[in-house]
C-alpha cells in the first residue's frame, strides 16, 4: 500500500537548520509531483513547497522562499525539505503528501514536528 514516512524533525534553536525526509513506498514515486504542507499549533494547513517528477522543478511558499529547499532522490524514493535560517513561526508539524494527477493530496505521511525555539 502507498506509505509516506517523515523523519528529521526536532527541536532547533532560532537561525538554525534541519533537514527533513520523507521516505515513499508502494507507488512508482518517480511519477508523482510531492509537496511539503505544515500544520502550526492551532492553525490550519499552509502549503509549504512542491516539486515535479523529476526534480527540474521547484516552488515554495513566499514564507519560506530563500530559507528552504525541496528535493527528491527517486532511486532512493526519497523527498527532502531543506530548512535553514528556521524562525520561531516555522515550527509546525510538517507533512510530505503526493500530488495525484487532479491536484488533489492523495496520500499523506504521519508528519514531523519541528520546534523552532530557543
Amino acid at each position: 500500500q502507498v506509505q509516506l514516512v517523515e523523519s528529521g524533525g526536532g527541536l532547533v534553536q532560532p537561525g538554525g537548520s534541519l533537514r527533513l525526509s520523507c521516505a515513499a513506498s508502494g507507488f512508482t514515486f518517480s511519477s508523482y509531483w510531492m509537496y511539503w504542507v505544515r500544520q502550526a499549533p492551532g492553525k490550519g494547513l499552509e502549503w509549504v513547497s512542491g516539486i515535479n517528477t523529476g526534480g527540474g522543478s521547484t516552488y515554495y511558499a513566499d514564507s519560506v522562499k530563500g530559507r528552504f529547499t525541496i528535493s527528491r532522490d527517486n532511486a532512493k524514493n526519497t523527498l527532502y525539505l531543506q530548512m535553514n535560517s528556521l524562525k520561531p513561526e516555522d515550527t509546525a508539524l510538517y507533512y510530505c503528501a503526493r500530488v495525484a494527477p487532479s491536484g488533489a493530496l492523495d496520500a499523506w505521511g504521519q508528519g514531523t514536528l519541528v520546534t523552532v525555539s530557543s
